[in-house]
Formats: structure tokens, sequence, C-alpha cells
């Protein structure tokens, strides 16, 4: 195991700016998954911990060893990639062993690894196989066992599961968690997609734009997000965002509806409701348009607008309801214990 520190982080190609002034610390153990739109950068300082893009300021630590100089193969870590790069006229013990062999490593101790790996990810009967005669999931697999045999002091996951199907991009998680829990590999795994950075990760950061937005637990980010970006980013369906006004312990949104709350800040604020924390009242404060219903399995989604200003709002509500409300006016409650308020200039958290 190892620790990962980064201090004042920044990359530039050219005139362009993609990671500005980032710092976090990775405890040893710890799973750290990087979540962020396309383009925020999360791949560039994956790679650029890994060793395969220059560093243009700033520091990586591993272990309180500046590795800024180093080669990719002198930072003991091993790097998982989405397109699996396992050689394709190699068997899977082949693949496996392969950078063992390189290191000059006793072909004793290389049956050992490439055994143990195999029994933990279950490829047991599949090492005199080809990568052609492996299903996706399997090549993924094959790709982590080549990364556990060398006994790194980090895993680097760069959207391992993004060429996987829904169904196999579950059960690829589960093994993964399942792996990091009984290696206690310290990890820094990223993604776009935010239900793996949920399930996955024992703390998140959050980025946009090369800089970072939120660190936290999932937990902490979805309750507590602290900046609006987050809010919106995090959570399916996204989180309902509507200008408001505080006034001495109330809400007004902008179509004169209230929301009781316990807040300081008096003023202009961007509000944030979670869907699932709405439920349907016919005396609530909030009255919407419904223009369609959704069912999404266990939930029913409803897409309004609120009366008199027209802004769209998204509702979620447990159970499988008839389209009985489309056209009609319907009221619905909030739960003001989970309300989510945004200072309007800065985009952060202010209750």
């Amino acid at each position: 195991m190892a620790k990962i520190n980064l201090k004042n982080l920044e990359k530039s190609y050219g005139k362009t700016k993609v990671l500005h002034d980032l710092s976090f610390d990775i405890n040893e153990g710890e799973l750290i998954v990087i979540v962020g739109p396309s383009g925020c950068g999360k791949s560039t300082l994956l790679r650029m911990v890994a060793g395969l893009e220059e560093v243009n300021a700033g520091s990586i630590f591993i272990d309180d060893k500046k590795v800024n100089d180093l080669e990719p193969m002198e930072r003991n870590i091993a790097m998982v990639f989405q397109n699996y790069a396992l050689y394709p006229h190699m068997t899977v013990f082949q693949n496996m062993s392969y950078a063992l062999k390189i290191l000059k490593i006793p072909k004793d101790e290389i049956n050992s690894r490439v055994q143990k790996a195999a029994e933990i990810l279950e490829l047991g009967e599949l090492l005199e196989r080809q990568p052609s005669q492996l299903s996706g999931g399997q090549r993924q697999r094959v790709a982590m066992g080549r990364a556990i045999v060398r006994n790194p002091a980090a895993f680097l996951f760069d959207e391992p599961l993004s060429n996987l199907d829904a169904k196999l991009r579950v059960q690829m998680r589960l093994e993964i968690k399942k792996l990091q829990t009984q290696l206690k590999t310290t990890s820094l795994y990223v993604t776009h997609d935010q239900v793996e950075a949920m399930t996955l990760a024992d703390r998140m950061v959050v980025m946009n734009e090369g800089k970072v937005e939120h660190i936290g637990t999932p937990l902490e980010v979805y309750t507590k997000p602290k900046t609006l970006f987050t809010a919106q980013f995090i959570g399916s369906p996204a989180m309902n965002i509507l200008e408001c006004e505080c006034k001495k312990g109330e809400i007004i949104l902008s179509n004169g509806s209230t929301l009781k709350i316990n807040t300081k800040h008096q003023g202009r604020a961007n509000l944030g409701l979670r869907p699932e924390d709405f439920s349907i009242d016919d005396n609530g404060p909030i009255k919407l348009k419904i223009e369609l219903m959704e069912l999404i399995g266990a939930n029913t989604l409803f897409h309004g607008r609120l009366e008199k200003n027209n802004e769209p709002v998204v509702v979620s509500i447990p159970g499988v309801l008839e389209n009985k409300y489309i056209g009609k006016s319907v009221g619905f409650s909030y739960d003001n214990s989970k309300i989510h308020l945004f200072d309007i200039n800065s985009n952060q958290r202010i209750n």
C-alpha cells in the first residue's frame, strides 16, 4: 500500500490550461474515484500520476517520494485501461506474466503470482485462452490480473468499465470493489459515470473544468454538495435548481410559492430540490402543471412546470402510478430538512 499526495498540479496544452492548481491526498488502502464530465481533466490527471503525461507545475508524491521525473515503470504502480490493452497473440497466462518476465522475476514466482491472481479473479480455466476467445468482462478481469501480479503500491483505473454493457458493468463494479477490499491496495479510479463513483468510492473527487469542486464520501457529496455544479452533476434525475428569495425563515419562489426553512441567509439564492424528496400533497405549497410521466422501475417521474412562471421541475415518486396526472395541476410538498441553498454569485453552498 502507498499514500499518494498531489500538490498544486497544473497542466496545459499550448495556451489551453486543463488543470488548475489541483491538490488532494489519497490515504493508504483508500479507493478514490475522480468523477466529472468529459473534458474536465480527470484522465489527464490520472496519466500524470502514472507518468504518462508531463507535470507543468506542482508535485506528485508516492510514499513521500517525489516522482515527477520518474519513468512509469519506476513508480511501482499498475494501470488498468478501458480498452484492456491485452496482447492479442498471447494467452491469458502470457498476458498476465509478461511484465514479470521483463522484470526478470524467477519462473516459479511468476507461476505462483499468476495462479494466485487467477484464483482471485476466477480465471483459472481461462489461462490458456487468447483474448479473442474471451468476453468483455473476462478481458477486463485479465487486465486487472496483469496489474495484480505486479504487487504494485497503487492501482490506477482509467474508465475500465466504459466498453462493457450495462449488466456487465454492474457485475464488474462489484468485482472491483470486492478486489480492492480484499487486497487493500491504494487505488485511483477515473469515471464519468456517477453510479460507479457512488458505489465504488471511499471518497469522491468531483472535477469540473480542471478544478476540484468537492472532495468527500459519496454520502457527503450527495447530501451536502458544496457547489451548484456538484449538486446538479451528482444525482439522477438531476437536482432541480430554482431562483428564490430568502426572508425570515422562509423561501419565496419566483412564482410566489413559499417554503419554510431555518436559514440565516437573506436575499436571492439558488434553491436546490432533489426529485426524490417531494411527495404528492393536494395542499402542498408547490403546484406543478404535469406535462409527462415516466415509469422507471420502482419510481415514477413527473415532468412538470411551476404554475405562473413555467419553470421546469422533475419529481420522483415511489411506486407505479397511472398517467392520470398528465395535463393537470398537482400539488407537492417537500422535505424541508433536505433543502439546498447556493449563493447566487459564487455558486457555493450556504446552508
